[in-house]
């Protein structure tokens, strides 16, 4: 009981200590990257287009070749600027930028590049300054006569892309890393990739959709992993959700089961908390978590359903991009068990306190995360105000420099009062609580800021602190 109430206290003082501390040093700028969704239409002299488009990047120039986050941009401040106009200032905004967008786009035929005319804007409402918005371009080319199909390509930095062709019978539909071109889209319709391409490519977009971009799905794998030290316990929770998650893909992605993202997004929140708070309680495999682990898949394989809807999923080669996917979905969670594996099961589980210094305080870590995006994701809070600190954590809105200062600065005053301690038990647990619990949150802040090089430096502070803390007394390995 001592020990859960150090853990709650920990929770609250590291929390409060963590706010003062960054919330100051960085502002809260985060949009994260979306593709453009293009679906074409073809007619018998003239190809329509409708893209849904975060057009905000594409008149502020930002170059999206390697970005995750708009907030990671140099010229960020223009796109926020843009980001607040008004639905009717921001259609005379991309009136104005149309020549130097359509520049970086080029759709031909028989080798002939065809004009693409921006007919319509439908720009989105303003609605929350924190969250990407989308506006709906339509456009129109006229086609030579033939029947020569169709390539499509964007530059580079405008992004990645999703290109569907609508209206005929065996579709097109690619997902377009960014400067990939299509390749023959044929105007009558056909198989858009053969079986072994598109399941090459859909693992890299399963793997996508976890590292980098599924920080809740990283976490709630993580709270599988520190729920205990032993490979049976993980083995049984991670077969379970697996399959589940890929039932509900499939049904999700044929349209036979579809939950609105409304529902399913808090409910996955919430499985996030659910496994952070029973980690805290629990430190062996309990007889129902493999079944609730299982009923949680089912939630996740119906958000990964509607994501990758947009991604045409549901059009030909189903059976390869299913399993592709759900090949790098996996690829994916193993590389985030690895890496927490390699951290810190490696140097400590074999510590008698791992459970209480390590697994207790990061668990309380996914659950504080998971429960705010619980309250964000039913719109019971915004993003900004006090809770800006969560969103600012969970969507790169820290400067990577300042985390790597709070880690150092951290590092430090933590080891001191460990080596300070002498034999003051309590005083050591407690700092190792803290330890875990800090360095994870900075962690988290440095993944989603995409600053690869600072989540290395963050590991390996977390690391020499516990090592420092481990050399002394009752701190000894246990056989």
């Amino acid at each position: 009981m001592r020990i859960r109430t150090l853990s709650r206290t920990a929770a609250r003082l590291i929390c409060s200590a963590f706010a003062s501390a960054l919330l100051a040093a960085s502002a809260v700028q985060a949009h994260e990257v979306q593709p453009v969704v293009m679906d074409m239409t073809i007619s018998a002299d003239t190809v329509e287009i409708s893209a849904d488009w975060m057009i905000e990047t594409a008149i502020s120039g930002l170059d999206l070749t390697h970005l995750q986050n708009t907030a990671e941009a140099e010229n960020d401040v223009e796109y926020d600027r843009l980001r607040a106009l008004q639905p009717d200032q921001l259609a005379e905004a991309v009136s104005a930028a149309w020549p130097s967008i359509v520049s970086k786009l080029e759709l031909s035929t028989g080798g002939e590049r065809l004009s693409l005319k921006l007919e319509d804007i439908e720009a989105g409402d303003v609605g929350n300054l924190k969250i990407a918005r989308l506006s709906t371009l339509r456009l129109s080319a006229s086609l030579p006569p033939g029947d020569a199909p169709l390539e499509f390509r964007a530059a580079p930095e405008l992004g990645p892309f999703v290109v569907r062709l609508t209206g005929v019978e065996n579709g097109y539909a690619e997902f377009l890393a960014p400067g990939m071109s299509s390749g023959a889209i044929p105007r009558t319709g056909g198989e858009d990739q053969t079986a072994s391409a598109a399941f090459v490519d859909y693992i890299a977009v399963g793997f996508d959709h976890i590292v980098p971009k599924g920080l809740d799905h990283i976490l709630f794998v993580l709270g599988l992993f520190f729920l205990s030290t032993r490979m049976g316990p993980l083995l049984w929770q991670v077969s379970a959700f697996t399959l589940a998650h890929t039932v509900t893909l499939a049904l999700g992605a044929l349209d036979i089961v579809r939950i609105p993202p409304s529902v399913v997004e808090p409910l996955i929140a919430a499985s996030i908390v659910y496994v952070g708070v029973e980690n805290v309680f629990f430190r062996n495999l309990s007889p129902w978590r493999p079944f609730v682990v299982f009923g949680f898949g089912l939630l996740h394989g119906l958000g990964f359903a509607s994501v990758l809807m947009d991604f045409g999923l549901g059009g030909t080669n189903f059976v390869p991009k299913l399993v592709g996917f759900n090949v790098g979905v996996e690829i994916g969670q193993l590389a985030v068990i690895a890496a927490a594996w390699l951290t810190l099961n490696f140097f400590f589980d074999r510590y008698e306190w791992y459970h209480r210094r390590i697994a207790v305080p990061v668990s309380v870590a996914v659950a504080i995360i998971a429960a705010f995006w619980v309250l964000e994701r039913t719109g019971v809070v915004g993003t900004d105000g006090p809770l800006a600190l969560f969103s600012a954590l969970t969507e790169g809105g820290f400067d990577p420099i300042w985390v790597a200062a709070a880690a150092a600065i951290f590092t430090a005053a933590l080891a001191g009062v460990q080596l300070l301690s002498g034999t003051m038990e309590k005083l050591k647990e407690f700092s190792g609580m803290l330890t875990s619990l800090l360095m994870f949150l900075l962690l988290v802040a440095a993944f989603t800021s995409g600053a690869w090089v600072m989540c290395v430096l963050v590991a390996l502070a977390w690391v020499l602190a516990l090592r420092i803390q481990s050399f002394s007394g009752r701190d000894e390995a246990v056989a």
